[in-house]
This record gives C-alpha cells, sequence and structure tokens, in this order.
C-alpha cells in the first residue's frame, strides 16, 4: 500500500478492536497518524503501541466527556466512525434504555463526532469521513429494531452530507458489512445460542445466512 495519507491524522473511534483495529492498522500503514478512540484502555493502548498511534480513551455515551476528547483531538483530516454496538429484542422487550443506548452509539455519537470535525476539514480544504453502518443500514432485521433504525439514521445522515459537502473537498462514504469476524459476532452467536436453545455453530450459520455470500467476512 502506498503511503497516501502521508501528513493526515485519522481517528478511529472503537478503534481497539476488530473492524476499528484493523482499519487504524491499515491507516498507519498507509502513511497517517493515527488516533484510536474508544472505552477499553488496554485494547486501544496494545493497538496504539502496535501502530505508533495514539489511545484516547472515551466513552461515546457521555456526551460531556466525548465533547472534551474530540476537543482534545485538535484537526482532524480522516474520520472513521465505527464504534457501535446491537442488541437483540423483540419490540416488546426492547425497552427505552436499550432503544436511546443503541440510538446514542450508533448514529447520535456519530453525528455528534462529524459535527465536531467537519468546519476544520472545509476550512482545510480536504476531509474524509467514513461511516461503518451495516447490512442492517439499507434492509431489516427481525429483532433489531433499534439496531435497523440506529444503522439506517447512519446511512441516511451520510447520504445528506454527502450533498451538502460535495462541493468543499471533503467526502463522506458509509461502508455497509454484513457479519465479520469480530467480538460483536461471538456475543451475537452466544446470545441467538441462548435465547433458541441452538448450538454455537448452528448459530454462527444462521448470521452467516443473512449475507449474500452465506458466510461471515473474516
Amino acid at each position: 500500500m502506498t503511503r497516501i495519507l502521508e501528513g493526515k491524522l485519522a481517528l478511529v473511534t472503537g478503534g481497539g478492536r476488530g473492524i476499528g483495529a484493523s482499519i487504524a492498522r491499515a491507516m498507519a500503514v498507509a502513511g497517517a497518524r493515527v488516533v484510536v478512540c474508544g472505552r477499553s484502555k488496554p485494547d486501544l493502548d496494545a493497538i496504539a503501541k502496535e501502530i505508533g498511534g495514539v489511545a484516547l480513551q472515551v466513552d461515546l455515551l457521555d456526551r460531556n466527556a466525548l465533547d472534551e476528547a474530540m476537543a482534545s483531538a485538535g484537526h482532524v483530516d480522516v474520520l472513521v466512525n465505527n464504534a457501535g454496538m446491537a442488541e437483540s429484542a423483540p419490540l416488546d422487550r426492547t425497552t427505552d434504555a436499550i432503544w436511546d443506548r443503541i440510538m446514542e452509539l450508533d448514529a447520535t455519537a456519530p453525528f455528534r463526532i462529524t459535527r465536531s470535525f467537519v468546519p476544520g476539514m472545509i476550512k482545510a480544504g480536504w476531509g474524509r469521513i467514513i461511516n461503518i453502518a451495516s447490512n442492517a443500514g439499507v434492509t431489516g432485521y427481525g429483532y433489531s429494531t433499534a439496531y435497523c433504525a440506529a444503522k439506517h439514521a447512519m446511512v441516511g445522515m451520510t447520504r445528506a452530507l454527502a450533498i451538502d459537502l460535495a462541493r468543499t473537498g471533503v467526502t463522506i462514504n458509509a461502508l455497509c458489512p454484513g457479519w465479520v469476524e469480530t467480538q460483536m459476532a461471538d456475543e451475537a452467536v452466544t446470545r441467538i445460542a441462548q435465547k433458541t436453545g441452538r448450538s454455537l455453530d448452528e448459530a454462527r450459520t444462521s448470521l452467516a445466512a443473512m449475507s449474500p455470500q452465506r458466510r461471515m467476512i473474516s
């Protein structure tokens, strides 16, 4: 990979593990200085040490802490809104707390983070924003009302901002992967097995079946 991001600062939320950690590694290989942001300090520290980046511990559900963390990051050239969560429940068990928590982390936090950094990107005449959404942002899944709503919100925000930013030198795109072999996927498999009585292998197969390729991304 060429060092196309030499001299740029990239911030990756949820950068301590899974998709976020892989993105952080790729950004570093491309020459960027990388800030990995999230809740788990040990995970963040490990990735930051590996790639020569900076760990920024913050709970994205804490708005005041989030504002302070984003202010401390300074100017960001590349923003990757990757942090997210999913909880499965039928509608009658989707409490206000579940709804609020998922919407806050998967939709509101990316909106607020993006709003923090876009003015600086516009002033610089260059910026890249990548939102890690999900297949759930373009289709519906059972027992996932809150998650699908939040990811649809992220995709809608991306589409609207792509129009708003079209002439500024700042681009924004959303990626909508299916299930990826991550800790979140492992947790989902465990929940499905516990709730349905299926084996772990059967639960994993049911998740993989949601992908057009009938397999998880590794």
